[in-house]
């Protein structure tokens, strides 16, 4: 693989949940902390989505920068949020039918309860993804965007997650959440399903990461940042096998 020092980051489109009419959207801290890991190891980033075009914001995301500028705090959230240039990207953003997977070293998925509306529908983001992974590129996604993973199949007609140890958002996390009334299905549930071996943190939004080979997945939120290093470390690992004298592997 040869390193483009780029990585693909999908947001979803879908602005409510459609049992409910809740808004909803992307959760602006899986953007933001994953990208500011990203960017401090080196790495340009490049947002898409299902459609393209604007991505909105779940309200609830932004009550942490709401909540830091009311106690006169102002953490890295509040200042992308803040940034007109980073926010500018989210308002056109390109589909993911126009991407080639040759010009990035990872994808990653940022969550939102509003991927599971579109990103389980996008034959593209499907396609794209095992095509990711196939290619020997890394596959990421944090909290619900493993979702983005559930209908991903590989060449032998296999589930990218089948015998994969695996995370995402817990359906006891829903509960809390007050969000399991309102979701289309339950993730954990479903990653099952498909074969992935599923684990959590021991506790409802620890942080709860897992790798197994390119595929790595953070549980919720506040798994985004060690999700994020997760990434970084492994791109090394790549590039750095990648250096080595083709001759040590005959």
């Amino acid at each position: 693989m040869t390193a483009t020092n780029r990585i693909l980051i999908i947001v979803t489109n879908s602005d409510l949940f459609e049992k409910v009419g809740y808004r909803t959207g992307l959760w602006l801290s899986e953007l933001v902390e994953f990208w500011d890991v990203a960017e401090e190891a080196g790495y340009k980033m490049d947002i898409v989505s299902p459609s393209g075009g604007k991505v909105p914001l779940d309200p609830e995301s932004l009550l942490i920068t709401e909540m830091g500028e009311a106690i006169g705090l102002k953490g890295r959230l509040s200042r992308r949020y803040e940034d007109k240039a980073f926010m500018n990207l989210l308002d056109n953003t390109l589909k993911v039918s126009d991407v080639d997977p040759a010009g990035y070293d990872a994808i990653y998925m940022a969550g939102g309860h509003g991927v599971m509306f579109d990103f389980p529908k996008s034959v593209s983001l499907a396609k794209l993804t095992a095509r990711f992974y196939e290619s020997g590129k890394i596959v990421s996604a944090a909290c619900h965007g493993p979702c983005g993973l559930l209908e991903v199949k590989l060449s032998d007609g296999t589930y990218l997650v089948n015998g994969k140890e695996v995370t995402g958002f817990s359906w006891k996390e829903e509960k809390l959440a007050n969000r399991d009334e309102a979701v289309p299905f339950n993730l954990e549930e479903e990653l099952q399903k498909r074969g992935g071996r599923y684990s959590k943190a021991m506790m409802p939004f620890g942080s709860h990461v897992v790798e197994d080979g390119l595929l790595i997945t953070a549980q919720n939120p506040r798994s985004t940042k060690n999700v994020a290093h997760a990434v970084v470390r492994k791109l090394k690992e790549l590039k750095e096998v990648d250096s080595l004298p083709k001759e040590m592997f005959l």
